[in-house]
């Protein structure tokens, strides 16, 4: 029997992140995966809408803005090592947010944008933009400026779907940069690996895998962090540990998806670091579609969206083809024009090979 958590979580099995196929949906999807080779690029496959989370990876960047008063405590501490600290805490409450199952958010077109705002409870203000920078390959590249309480994040990502017989992976290259800059320093963030299992067989369930790490160059901390995946026979789901080192400091062990736990290296005594289950998500303000570009996120998939929301899965996928027809066409058009693509908010770094800095962040 399997035990309830605080938020309808199972300590095992996590049905929150398990999901089980009808049998014309997976019919549906066994098709297209039997067309495939493993280590397949999937972003060259059109997936069905069923397996589609209804908003663009552009917004789903800002689960990881989204308790951001383990930021702000963490800019707040005079010690470096309790700001580092504070940093991979709030690194770490970000993965937990997810709708059920196994969904893929849409994947963005090329010049596609998404921006909102926070409100504080000290009274400021967060800004956030991102765009599409690259088709080919994908990249999306983001902006974070909280500027009264001198923070600011910036990041390009760079996902690579892969099929892997009964799993499909994305294998997450790039990674962000905090600057907390009352302090001058930065705080370098790779990511972990996603991946979909039971694709062919058994239930689909999400899992993150493989290592990332938080370092910051000034003051020669780094953070190794373990995304373990669930053996076949054994072992357990969403499990990170990790250590804080410069010498070994801190060790981190727990889930991702429930509680994670800290404590000094000899010490046998772990006290809680981030409970996914009790902490409260910070709601975003996006403008009404009616005020947002043609190519802004909510605006652009609106019709998509609508539809997986009342489960029209065909004019899901009439809408969600409408849209990449009409980016293979802008795509043709420049062509034939000789023209190439310019992005609205994001310019090629200067100082970062294959890397996109906001274009007023240094104004």
């Amino acid at each position: 029997m399997t035990r309830k958590t605080n938020n309808g979580a199972a300590e095992e099995g996590d049905p929150e992140y398990t999901e089980v196929l009808e049998d014309n949906s997976r019919s549906i999807l066994m098709g297209i995966i039997a067309q495939l080779r493993k280590g397949t690029d999937l972003h060259r496959v059109s997936l069905p809408t069923f397996v589609l989370e209804p908003r663009s990876m552009l917004e789903r960047i800002t689960d990881f803005m989204s308790h951001p008063n383990l930021l702000l405590e963490a800019n707040n501490q005079a010690d470096e090592l309790e700001r580092f600290i504070g940093v991979v805490r709030y690194f770490l409450s970000g993965w937990h947010i997810k709708p059920k199952g196994v969904k893929k958010p849409y994947n963005p077109v090329l010049g596609e944008f998404f921006r909102c705002r926070w409100k504080y409870d000290n009274g400021t203000e967060g800004l956030y933009v991102a765009e599409q920078v690259s088709h080919h390959p994908p990249m999306s590249a983001y902006y974070f400026a909280s500027p009264d309480n001198g923070i600011l994040i910036q990041g390009n990502l760079k996902p690579k779907p892969k099929f892997l017989g009964n799993s499909a992976a994305t294998l997450m290259e790039g990674g962000s940069r905090i600057q907390l800059t009352r302090h001058n320093e930065t705080y370098e963030i790779t990511m972990p690996n996603v991946y979909a299992r039971g694709i062919l067989f058994g239930k689909m369930i999400m899992e993150l895998g493989d290592s990332c790490a938080v370092e910051c160059p000034e003051t020669g901390l780094v953070c190794e962090l373990d995304f373990k995946t669930k053996g076949f026979f054994s072992g357990q789901y969403n499990v990170v540990s990790g250590k804080i080192k410069r010498g070994v400091l801190r060790e981190i062990s727990g889930k991702w998806s429930h509680e994670i736990f800290i404590k000094a290296p000899k010490s046998k005594k772990k006290e809680s670091f981030f409970d996914a289950r009790t902490a409260d998500i910070h709601k975003l303000i996006v403008e009404p579609e009616s005020k947002q570009a043609k190519n802004e996120s909510r605006r652009l998939w609106t019709r998509v969206t609508q539809a997986l929301q009342r489960q029209d899965m065909d004019t899901a996928t009439d809408e969600k083809t409408a849209i990449e027809d009409a980016q293979r066409e802008e795509r043709r058009v420049r062509n034939e024009r000789g023209e190439t693509f310019e992005s609205r908010f994001f310019v090629p770094s200067t100082t970062r090979p294959d890397q996109y800095d906001f274009k007023w962040a240094s104004r």
